[in-house]
């Protein structure tokens, strides 16, 4: 029973790490990469629909990328979509088969700016590993009337081990993202 409120408590601090370094993924570097338009929401019919859904993205250089619709009409609120979207700083140019998005150079100021952005992520999934803590932690101190106080603290002692490690890795992506904004 300890075994199985462990593994349950590692599998989902598990998938909030990968959750977080998919959205330090998504905060931009020096480069225009497809995947930080991946999270953009559209409103395709009063539908919100991820523009990787409803259009290709081509990366030609490294400032630009090419948004190819594959429904046209939908061209206009890809993108609204696009210039509605904070903290990218793009600006969407259509020419009615194709939209071209040009983002522009970062500054210094900027550059700090994403690393609030990734500190404030971090922080967040941070929040969530502990709640996946307090969680199994409450289901440990459930199950001390069916197994001994002993078993259960030693449960409780590898959970805090399994905590420490995923607030670990999230540190250490953090770090790296921080180091990939701040190199120019």
């Amino acid at each position: 029973m300890i075994a199985d409120v462990l593994s349950d408590a590692t599998a989902r601090m598990h998938k909030a790490v990968e959750v977080a370094k998919d959205d330090f993924s998504n905060v931009r570097t020096g480069r225009a990469n497809p995947q930080l338009f991946q999270k953009i929401l559209v409103s395709y019919y009063g539908t919100p629909t991820p523009l990787a859904q409803l259009a290709s993205l081509q990366n030609p250089e490294a400032r630009t990328l090419l948004v190819t619709p594959y429904d046209k009409g939908a061209l206009r609120d890809i993108e609204q979509a696009i210039r509605d979207t904070p903290n990218l700083g793009a600006n969407p140019s259509n020419d009615g088969n194709i939209i071209r998005v040009t983002l522009p150079e970062l500054t210094e100021e900027r550059r700090k700016e994403y690393v609030k952005i990734v500190r404030g992520k971090a922080e967040d999934a941070k929040v969530s590993v502990r709640n996946i803590r307090r969680k199994a932690k409450d289901d440990l101190d459930a199950l001390k009337g069916e197994v001994g106080d002993d078993e259960v603290s030693r449960g409780e002692k590898e959970l805090e081990q399994i905590t420490k490690s995923n607030v670990d890795a999230i540190d250490d992506a953090l770090k790296r993202k921080e180091a990939e904004l701040l190199e120019v």
